[in-house]
């Protein structure tokens, strides 16, 4: 019996699954996408390469469930917003998104990669699609009288927050604007794709 089943075996807390994954989110925090090899997964939490393959299948397979628990987080921080106005609303939710991708930068990029959304492993669809949907119901009720579909409003507000997060991160935002505040370019985001607030 090798080292990983009789630990697993033993009932060490969450088994190798959890671990991995626990293992996995740990690195990417730490190293960016780049370093999420099932080797070096496998490694780190002290499993030969191969034993991943019990529980994942596929590299796919293990950064969807990386990704997931990234998409948990993100859902907890969404749930603790507690403006009550569906614009104020709206825009603490805007915040959010940009402070976990500013702070949790590794994980925001493994989260969005295409590939792992479009091939919906261990639904991940799932998790990452009503976050989404709470965005588009919230959009909706902050402009009740808009023409456009919430939906589409909701989807291209979120464009417009994946890009100021992406671009910020990059650097390229502030060497474009000259400016080190995000709060203005959110401000800009919010203002065109649900009208300028009544006071401004």
């Amino acid at each position: 019996m090798t080292e990983e089943t009789t630990r697993e075996t033993e009932g060490e807390a969450g088994g190798l699954r959890d671990r991995l994954v626990r293992t996995g989110v740990e690195l990417v925090d730490a190293e960016g996408v780049q370093a999420l090899s099932l080797r070096e997964i496998a490694r780190r939490a002290g499993v030969s390469h191969g034993a991943p393959r019990r529980h994942f299948p596929t590299h796919l397979d293990l950064l969807s469930a990386i990704a997931r628990e990234g998409f948990r987080e993100l859902g907890a921080r969404v749930t603790e917003v507690a403006e009550t106005e569906p614009r104020a609303r709206v825009e603490a939710l805007a915040r959010v998104y940009l402070d976990f991708a500013r702070t949790r930068g590794g994980m925001y990029e493994l989260m969005f990669r295409h590939d792992l959304l479009e091939s919906g492993r261990l639904g991940l669809r799932d998790t990452s699609l009503p976050l989404f949907a709470h965005l588009a119901e919230l959009v909706a009720r902050a402009c009740p009288g808009a023409a456009a579909d919430p939906a589409i409003a909701a989807g291209a507000l979120w464009a417009n927050l994946h890009g100021i997060a992406q671009l910020w991160r990059w650097g390229s935002l502030r060497l474009a604007t000259g400016g080190d505040d995000v709060e203005p370019l959110l401000a800009a985001a919010l203002d065109a794709h649900l009208g300028p607030e009544a006071h401004r």
